[in-house]
């Protein structure tokens, strides 16, 4: 099954070979940071319709965090288009940190459409490194889809524990590795390397929970779940939240 792999990313990555030289040359990373936001913008409305009730559940009981002030202080990393502002509860005060400044123009939009949130700030900056945000500032941390490619999680994950106030939560919602001894999992792994590229880093093989499951959290509710959706590679998801 091995060797099965190794010919068929072989056979793939020769076909991609001009992404790869892109890539070599330091283009490649340039036109996707570019043109990333408009993949996204067509893919999020697709994905929030088969995951809405996904989302709905698990932003549910986001108004338990909310801290002395009255109003939810909400940090989403990786916030991409924001496509999660319509789950958030209204007077929810929102800071966004994303590494490509080319969301700043959808997430205007996007909070155009949402007037019942209060926007703070809009950060450029990776996950790994939010020293932007003070440590103990925020009531809640909601990362969607975005511990694929990161490039370390454990240190996303110490840096969410740092930025929450105790007792605050950090919400989640990622695709994951299949099942080892399924097909999804042989052609996850067959298809990884070009993936990678195509998707802004983006790693289909990741056992995301184990991350987690490490993480300095005091309480872990997490899910596995095939999600309904109409890509079969990305359907193995995992949802929930954790308390620092």
């Amino acid at each position: 099954m091995a060797i099965t792999v190794f010919i068929l990313r072989l056979a793939l990555c020769i076909l991609a070979f001009p992404m790869y030289l892109l890539n070599f040359l330091g283009l490649w990373n340039w036109i996707c940071k570019k043109l990333f936001p408009y993949f996204l913008v067509k893919f999020s409305v697709m994905y929030n319709e088969q995951m809405a009730s996904k989302k709905r559940e698990l932003f549910s009981n986001l108004q338990e965090f909310v801290g002395p002030s009255g109003n939810l202080s909400l940090l989403e990393v990786g916030c991409g288009t924001g496509a999660n502002f319509k789950f958030y509860p209204p007077g929810c005060r929102v800071t966004c940190i994303d590494p490509n400044p080319n969301f700043e123009t959808f997430l205007i939009k996007s909070l155009a459409e949402n007037r019942h949130l209060q926007f703070e700030r809009f950060v450029v900056a990776m996950g790994e490194n939010m020293h932007q945000v003070a440590a103990g500032s925020v009531d809640v941390v909601v990362c969607t889809l975005v511990l694929c490619s990161v490039r370390s999680q454990e240190q996303l994950l110490r840096e969410v524990c740092r930025v929450l106030k105790p007792g605050g939560a950090f919400y989640f919602m990622e695709h994951v590795a299949a099942e080892p001894s399924t097909w999804n999992y042989f052609w996850q792994r067959v298809v990884d390397p070009v993936w990678y590229l195509l998707f802004d880093g983006c790693i289909l093989t990741r056992e995301t929970w184990k991350a987690l499951e490490q993480a300095s959290f005091s309480k872990l509710k997490l899910q596995h779940l095939q999600a309904p959706l109409s890509w079969e590679l990305v359907r193995p998801h995992i949802f929930g939240y954790a308390v620092k």
